[in-house]
Order: C-alpha cells, then structure tokens, then sequence
C-alpha cells in the first residue's frame, strides 16, 4: 500500500509512540469496516475498536468502542458529562476529524474533539484502530492511546 502516512501515524511518529501498522486490502463491498479488518488481520473482533463520531448536547465528540458492539449513546453523554447524544452527520465527522468514513481514526483529528474509550480496551495488552485509512489499523497500547486523545474510560459500549 502506497503512502501509508496519515495525520494518525504522523502523531504516534512525532510522539515517539510504539505502534505496529497492520495493512490489509478494503473489500468496498464489505458490509463493516471494523469486523472487515478484524477477519482480514485475523484478529479477535473484541481486540479491534472503531471511532464514531457523536453529537453530545450538540458538540461532537468521538467514541472507541469494539467492533463487536454498538455505541451506547446515553453512555457517551454521561462519560462527557452531558445530556444527550445522537450519532453525527457522516459529512461533519468527515469535516471535523479530515478523515473518511471507515478510516476515521481516534488520532491525529484535524479538529481535537472530546474521546472516549469503551472500558473493555483496558482487558487487552493492546488493541487496533484505525490508521487514518480505510484498510489500514494500527496496533496501540489502550494507554498510550488515551495519553494521545486526552481520553476518558468509560462503559460505552452495548
């Protein structure tokens, strides 16, 4: 894969952050980006987390959860102290974030917004994310990934 550089690795590079790129070919017929990588890595689907990117009380904020469950977003809202969450225009994560749909990753945000980290990530030695790019993940410490995001841990994930 040509050009494996993103804003992601460029961060974890600057940071000095030990991480392993893991790249496999993005079928765009697949019905999930997550447990898409998860089989192509052959990775247990609970090691792998997708970022999606939520309104809380009308601001965005991301959350990392396993690609096995859906985003809890009444837990979102309370891990950020609001009141209510709903899923974000896929146009405005795109916008906020510089990333695409499918290769949105928790790292290297154009625009910072708030994360949170589902708190089954803590279970794992390390666990994968996205790398900026559809068909590219990266493998992370669940600490140093929320050293990186400023992340808060919480039970966001159903």
């Amino acid at each position: 894969m040509a050009g494996r550089g993103t804003p992601a690795t460029a961060l974890l590079d600057k940071q000095r952050v030990a991480h392993t790129l893991h790249s496999y070919e993005h079928d765009p017929r697949h019905e999930s980006y997550g447990l898409e990588a998860a089989e192509a890595l052959g990775l247990v689907p609970g090691r792998v987390f997708k970022t999606l990117v939520a309104e809380v009380d009308g601001k965005l904020a991301v959350g990392v959860v396993p690609v096995t469950g859906q985003l809890d977003l009444k837990g979102l809202a309370a891990a950020l102290k609001g009141k209510k969450a709903k899923m974000a225009v896929v146009a405005d994560a795109e916008r906020a974030t510089g990333y695409v749909a499918g290769g949105i990753s928790p790292l290297g945000q154009k625009k910072r917004l708030p994360v949170v980290l589902d708190e089954s990530a803590l279970q794992f030695e390390t666990l994968f994310c996205s790398a900026g790019r559809r068909g590219l993940e990266v493998e992370i410490t669940p600490a140093d990934l929320v050293r990186l995001t400023g992340a808060v841990v919480a039970r966001i994930a159903s």
